[in-house]
C-alpha cells in the first residue's frame, strides 16, 4: 500500500495483516525501490501525493514490462466521476473512495486477488499448451518427414527401402549449398530460397518412378531403346504428380521445389538431356545441383544392373562431364571438395543441418496427397486415404462415447492414429502391379502373393521407426499394417489371430476398409451403393468383423455415408 498518510497506512495495516503479507510504503519514489526487491500480488495507491501522485506512479508502472500487470487499485478521496475515469483509463482495476468501511476493503481485495491468481494461471495454461503444441508439432514433423523418406526411397526401388538414396543425396545438396553460400557462387539466385524447403522437397525428385512398370525399375540387364525411352517419362509424370498434389494443397513452395527438382534434374547443360532439352542456365538451379549429386550417388552404389563405382572413377565421370552433362562451375565446386562429400555420407542429417524449420502444414498436406495419389501406383487421384481418415473420425468420436471401447480410445493420440493410417497398406508399394491392378479375379497363387505385401508393409514401419526418436510413435502405424486383415472368427491372415486379440486399430479398420472399398470402383468389378455395402458388412458381424463395433458402424451409417464425399 502506497500513501503519504501515516494514519491510512496503519488502518489499511490493521485490517489485512491477519490474512495477507503487507509492505506500507509512504511515496512513490519509494515504491520503485521497493520494487526491485519484491514481486507484490497487488497495490493498493492513493492519488494524492506529494513529489509523484498515483497518476503518475501509474504511468511509470506501466511503462515497465517487468511490472506492469501488477494489478492496481486507487484509493482516493476524490468523489467525482471524471477522477476515477481518469484512473481506470491509466490502468487501475478498481477504484476505492476513502473512508472506507473494512468488509467492503477487504471483498475488493479479495475479488482482485482472486482475478490476479486465475490469471497467472490462464498464462501459465497457455505456456504449458504452447509447449505441448510445439512439442506435437515436433512429434507430427517428425514422423512426416520419416514417411516421406522412406516412401520416396521405396519409389526409388520398389523392392528396397534401405538404400539411403534420399538422405545421402539430401547430405550432399546440403553441402553444395553450404559451399556455394562461402564461395559466392550463384549465391544472388540461392540467397531468395527457403533452403529448408529446398532440401525436404528433394525427397520428391524421383516421385514419378512410382508410374514407370516394374520390368523396367527393376530390370536388372541393361535397358533397351525403348525401355530407356519410357524409363525417361518419370521426370514428366513426377512433375505432374506434384502439380496434382498442389491442387488441393494451400501452401505450394515445398511443391515448387519440388516441381523444379522432378522436372529438371536430367536436363544436361549443352542440351541434349530430357525431358525439354532445357541448356545451361536455362536449366534451373535447384535441377543443375540435383544432376550431379544424383549422379554421384547412382554410380557409387550398387544398382539391379552395375556394381558401385570407386568414389575416384565416379569423380572422373563427372569430371568428363563437366560443361556437356553437368554446370562446369558447380563442378568446380563438387571436385574441389571432393572430400567431404566422399565423407558426409556416415553423417547424420540432424548433425549438419537442422530441418525442424520447415512449415509443418506444408509437409502434413504434401505426405498426405502423395499417399491419394499413390494408392493405385498409377498416379490417378484416388483420395482413399482421405476418406478412411474422415471415417475413422465419425468411427472413433462415437467409440468414444461407448462403454466397451472408451477406456482404450481415450489413451491414443489420435491425431497420430489418422496419421498413422496412411501406412496402413503402405506394402502394397512392393506388390507386382500385373497383381495389384489385374482386372480379372485373382488365382490361388496370386491371392497368396498379394497377401505378402503385410510382411512387406511390417518392414517398411519398421524401417520408418528407425529415423523417429519417439518408439511409440508408429505403434497405430505397426497395428493397422499388421492387423487390417486378421478376421474376428481367426481366418484373417497373417497371423490368424481371433476376437479380441486383434489389436482394436485392426478390428476398425477393417470395417471402413471393406466399406471403402465396396462403395469404390476397382479394376475388376463396379462400386456398391452404400446400402449394399451396409447389407455387406452386417452380414459378416461376427465372422469378418468385431460384432460390437458393427453395431456403432450401423448406428451411425448415415454419417458414414456422408463422408464419402471428398469435399
Amino acid at each position: 500500500m502506497v500513501d503519504d498518510d501515516l494514519t491510512c497506512l496503519t488502518v489499511a495495516k490493521n485490517h489485512l495483516v491477519d490474512r495477507y503479507d503487507i509492505f506500507t510504503i509512504p511515496s512513490g519514489n519509494k515504491l520503485f525501490q521497493i520494487l526491485e526487491k519484491v514481486m507484490p500480488d497487488l497495490i493498493l495507491l492513493d492519488i494524492e501525493m506529494p513529489d509523484m501522485n498515483g497518476y503518475d506512479v501509474i504511468k511509470k508502472l506501466k511503462s515497465n514490462k517487468s511490472v506492469a500487470n501488477i494489478p492496481v487499485i486507487f484509493l482516493t478521496a476524490r468523489i467525482d466521476p471524471e477522477s476515477e475515469v481518469q484512473g481506470l483509463s491509466l490502468g487501475a482495476v478498481d477504484y476505492l473512495t476513502k473512508p472506507f468501511s473494512k468488509e467492503l476493503f477487504l471483498k475488493r481485495i479479495e475479488v482482485h486477488l482472486l482475478l490476479e491468481a486465475q490469471r497467472k494461471e490462464l498464462i501459465k495454461y497457455s505456456q504449458n499448451l504452447e509447449e505441448m503444441v510445439n512439442k506435437k508439432t515436433q512429434t507430427v514433423f517428425e514422423l512426416q518427414n520419416a514417411i516421406l523418406k522412406t516412401v520416396a526411397e521405396l519409389v526409388e526401388c520398389r523392392d528396397d527401402v534401405t538404400g539411403g538414396h534420399i538422405e545421402r543425396t539430401q547430405k550432399y545438396l546440403i553441402l553444395l549449398v553450404k559451399i556455394m553460400f562461402e564461395h559466392h557462387i550463384y549465391v544472388e539466385e540461392i540467397s531468395t530460397w527457403d533452403i529448408n524447403l529446398f532440401i525436404m522437397s528433394s525427397q520428391l525428385h524421383d516421385v514419378g518412378k512410382i508410374s514407370i512398370k516394374d520390368s523396367i525399375l527393376m530390370k536388372e540387364g541393361k535397358l533397351t531403346h525403348e525401355e530407356f525411352e519410357e524409363m525417361k517419362k518419370h521426370s514428366v509424370l513426377g512433375a505432374d504428380i506434384i502439380q496434382r498434389i498442389e491442387k488441393n494443397t494451400t501452401e505450394n513452395e515445398f511443391l515448387n521445389y519440388a516441381k523444379l527438382l522432378a522436372g529438371s534434374h536430367h536436363e544436361k547443360w549443352d542440351g541434349t538431356g530430357y525431358p525439354k532439352g532445357l541448356k545451361a542456365t536455362d536449366i534451373p538451379l535447384q535441377g543443375r545441383m540435383m544432376s550431379i549429386v544424383d549422379v554421384y550417388d547412382a554410380l557409387t552404389s550398387r544398382r539391379q544392373y552395375k556394381k558401385a563405382f570407386t568414389h575416384e572413377e565416379s569423380l572422373k565421370i563427372i569430371r568428363d562431364g563437366m560443361g556437356t552433362s553437368f554446370d562446369p562451375l558447380l563442378v568446380e565446386v563438387f571436385l574441389k571438395y571432393e572430400t567431404e562429400f566422399k565423407n558426409i555420407s556416415n553423417e547424420s542429417i540432424s548433425d549438419i543441418y537442422d530441418m525442424s524449420k520447415i512449415d509443418i502444414t506444408q509437409l502434413v498436406s504434401a505426405t498426405k496427397e502423395m499417399f491419394n495419389l499413390f494408392d493405385t501406383r498409377k498416379g490417378v487421384e484416388n483420395h482413399h486415404i482421405e476418406r478412411l481418415q474422415r471415417y475413422l473420425k465419425i468411427f472413433i468420436n462415437a467409440l468414444s462415447k461407448s462403454g466397451n471401447y472408451k477406456k482404450e480410445i481415450s489413451a491414443w493420440d489420435i491425431d497420430i492414429f489418422l496419421m498413422s493410417v496412411q501406412l496402413y497398406d503402405i506394402g502394397k508399394l512392393s506388390v507386382k502391379e500385373d497383381i495389384l491392378n489385374k482386372t480379372e479375379k485373382l488365382t490361388q497363387e496370386e491371392y497368396e502373393d498379394i497377401k505378402k505385401y503385410v510382411d512387406s508393409g511390417m518392414k517398411i514401419v519398421q524401417q520408418i521407426r528407425k529415423n523417429v526418436t519417439d518408439e511409440k510413435l508408429l505403434n497405430h502405424a505397426e497395428a493397422l499394417a499388421v492387423s487390417h486383415h486378421e478376421r474376428w472368427d481367426g481366418t484373417g491372415y497373417p497371423i490368424g489371430l481371433k476376437g479380441t486379440g486383434i489389436p482394436l486399430q485392426g478390428r476398425i479398420m477393417a470395417i471402413v476398409d471393406v466399406y471403402d472399398a465396396l462403395i469404390s470402383e476397382r479394376p475388376h468389378r463396379e462400386m456398391f451403393s452404400h446400402a449394399k455395402a451396409i447389407e455387406i458388412i452386417k452380414g459378416y458381424s461376427g465372422t469378418n468383423f468385431d460384432p460390437g463395433l458393427v453395431a456403432v458402424f450401423l448406428e451411425n451409417e448415415k454419417e458414414f455415408e456422408k463422408g464419402t464425399n471428398c469435399e
